[in-house]
């Protein structure tokens, strides 16, 4: 197949051109600087020059492939609901594109998306109406599309997406964190939950995802269902040498700024159904296995 992948030199995204170029397919990956070309053309990837910001670009990258993988987003949490905003664009963009065929498209999306303090599946969708999530917008777009018979599915990821490489996500920030205020901290009892997965793992997942031809379809990138805030903050501490401490109240957001409700959230998921519906198996280590390593340190 002729796979257009956004986001095809991000973190994930590299990964997933990796991985589906190794199983035979031909890869268009979408560039926005010349950087990025070298990238994909050294991967052996095809270049299709835009980005998430140029609907034509997408679409015409659409209108050349096979199938859809949509890994780019825009990581400025400053401005999370603005980048939000551009994602739903480019998820409608990229279906409106796909109209009238079966061609697959698979969006990216996050476990979080929905309400934390419990478990998650596969059949749990946001509450749009009242969603603080501001990625909810990213989920409805995928439901507006399928409602139109177009062949788009979702693949939550894990708050930790982990492994060699990863510079910009959750736990480096915990890192970067810990490193200034020269203290390992979690909120509270630090009993609350994320998840996570092996980047190689979730690149596997979304190769898996272009077998399935159900409209609206969550799969979730999940390896791990419930790693705790604290074991993740010990692991940091243990690694630098630092105290690990609980933070609450004033003290937490005056720590944690603006990550403070990432560092609280309560998030477990399953991924019972996309394992048993796409025979996902994962293999690779897991967030603390890389903690304990030298992936981040």
């Amino acid at each position: 197949m002729r796979i257009f992948v956004t986001g095809a030199t991000g973190f994930v995204g590299s990964a997933v051109v990796a991985e589906l170029i190794g199983a035979g397919h031909q890869v268009i990956g979408l560039a926005r600087n010349e950087q990025a070309e070298k990238t994909l053309q050294s991967s052996g990837a095809e270049v299709h020059k835009g980005d998430l910001e140029d609907l034509n670009s997408l679409a015409e990258g659409t209108r050349s492939a096979d199938a859809v993988i949509h890994t780019g987003f825009i990581h400025d949490f400053s401005r999370f609901g603005e980048v939000c905003e551009i994602d739903r664009k480019a998820i409608k963009a990229l279906g409106n594109a796909l109209a009238g065929t079966n061609r697959p498209l698979i969006v990216t999306s996050g476990t979080l998306v929905v309400g934390g303090g419990q478990m998650v599946t596969e059949d749990s969708l946001p509450d749009y109406a009242h969603s603080r999530n501001p990625r909810a917008a990213s989920e409805q777009a995928v439901d507006e599309l399928a409602e139109r018979g177009i062949n788009v599915s979702v693949v939550r990821l894990s708050p930790s997406v982990h492994g060699d490489g990863d510079r910009h996500g959750f736990v480096p920030m915990l890192i970067d964190l810990a490193k200034k205020t020269r203290v390992s901290a979690y909120i509270g009892k630090g009993e609350n939950r994320w998840t996570a997965v092996h980047r190689l793992d979730a690149a596997a997942l979304y190769r898996l995802a272009l077998q399935n031809t159900v409209p609206g379809v969550r799969f979730h990138g999940v390896a791990e269902e419930s790693v705790t805030l604290k074991s993740i903050a010990e692991a940091i501490g243990s690694k630098l040498g630092l105290p690990v401490v609980s933070k609450s109240g004033k003290e937490a957001s005056e720590h944690f700024t603006w990550f403070e409700h990432f560092a609280g959230v309560d998030g477990p998921a399953s991924a019972f159904k996309t394992r048993e519906q796409l025979n996902w198996h994962t293999s690779h280590p897991t967030l603390l296995q890389d903690l304990r390593g030298n992936v981040y340190f």
